[in-house]
């Protein structure tokens, strides 16, 4: 039992279910609907802890009380704030478009959910294993875009609308290298499961065979999930929190939600697809071991994502999709090229492969760096007789 507790928990309720008269197939997906659902479910009820979680770290980090002192562990800022938000008055603004103003919120806690049912947390434990599985994450992100985009439109109000157009300018914008990454996981399994990935992570872990598409997935979750630095999304200060703010109460919350959880998810992602997901020393034998290694490793991501939270400012609107299109979409492009021709002429042996594409990604990591250098040094070189005429200008005098 303890060596495949989760086999033995699904072949006992196959046995239930065709014991009282079900189909093979039927009863088969049912058992996936369950557990795609235990997962959505216990994500959901996780959100609270990542929220405590999260504000403690904050606290340590900028010294503020409340999320620490304020009751055992600092629980009942949490307490309070979650109390709030249920007995707030839900309003839906005359002007709004109600359909669609409700659906909103709703799009995207599923998008922060439904990447759950097909992450593997351990040998034989995932919600449902689709051989598309990399297809699958993408499409789900694209619905939480599309939540956004319906919240800012839906609402009536100009600066809500003015969020949708900045959802739309960094969320599609960045779309495009982090799905160019998302084909070098790909690339090195042979598949586009999840478990397959993970599967193949066998010695050797994704992030040594390709360490800048891991940087390139980072960055660009960051900005899918609009945190800092790329909190544009909703900027207080340009356009008052941007495309929710006509909404209040649970509404809201359901929008507070998505943004913790989605978090939590994407650091759950990038430990899937690079740091080998619950592989680790007996994960095959004790399953319950490969849960342990699987959030252990997406604690640690998620740790690092708050910390880049709280160190880097809020970056300028052109600033950051000149890094999407100027460096991130272009390296994303050539790093997937030279993935694909290191992966063929590298020898089949595990060290050897990884230490070619390892090269690889140095390779592509030297051209990127001689290339800003370049970019540099033609941005700071003088027009025609520039310096010549400032050097001889007459200054004036000082009184």
């Amino acid at each position: 039992m303890m060596s495949d507790p989760f086999g033995q928990i699904g072949l006992w309720l196959m046995n239930l279910l065709t014991g009282l008269g079900l189909e093979p197939g039927l009863a088969g997906f049912l058992l996936k609907l369950v557990g795609a659902g235990a997962l959505a479910m216990g994500a959901m009820l996780s959100t609270f802890l990542l929220i405590w979680g999260e504000r403690r770290l904050l606290a340590r980090l900028q010294d503020r009380l409340g999320p620490n002192r304020l009751g055992p562990w600092g629980i009942l800022q949490t307490v309070g704030d979650f109390g709030k938000l249920v007995t707030k008055e839900v309003i839906t603004p005359a002007s709004a478009d109600k359909v669609t103003f409700w659906l909103a919120p709703m799009l995207t806690v599923l998008s922060a959910v439904a990447v759950w049912a097909v992450l593997p947390l351990a040998k034989g434990l995932v919600g449902t294993d689709i051989n598309v599985g990399v297809v699958f994450v993408v499409a789900i992100g694209s619905i939480g875009m599309l939540g956004i985009m319906l919240a800012g439109w839906s609402a009536g109000n100009k600066y809500s609308l003015l969020g949708a157009f900045r959802a739309v300018s960094q969320l599609v914008s960045y779309e495009v290298p982090m799905v160019l990454v998302l084909l070098i996981p790909t690339l090195l399994s042979g598949s586009m499961g999840l478990v397959a990935i993970v599967e193949a992570q066998r010695p050797v872990w994704f992030v040594v065979m390709a360490p800048l598409a891991l940087v390139i997935f980072y960055i660009s979750s960051l900005a899918e999930n609009g945190r800092a630095p790329f909190d544009l999304l909703e900027g207080e200060s340009e356009i008052a929190t941007g495309f929710n703010i006509e909404y209040t109460g649970l509404m809201f919350g359901m929008f507070y939600v998505a943004e913790f959880l989605h978090a939590f998810t994407v650091s759950a992602l990038m430990a899937t697809l690079f740091f080998g997901g619950w592989q680790g020393p007996g994960a095959e034998r004790y399953p319950l071991l490969g849960v342990m290694y699987f959030f252990g490793k997406t604690l640690i991501l998620w740790w690092s994502i708050i910390w880049v939270r709280m160190s880097l400012p809020r970056v300028r609107i052109d600033h950051m999709l000149a890094l999407n299109w100027k460096i991130l979409t272009p390296v994303a492009l050539g790093l997937v090229a030279a993935t694909a021709i290191a992966g063929k002429l590298a020898p089949a042996d595990p060290l050897a492969r990884s230490l070619a594409l390892l090269v690889a990604n140095g390779v592509v990591l030297a051209g990127t760096v001689f290339g800003l250098w370049l970019y540099g040094r033609a941005r700071r070189r003088p027009a025609p007789f520039e310096g010549w005429s400032r050097a001889h200008m007459v200054q004036p005098r000082r009184t």
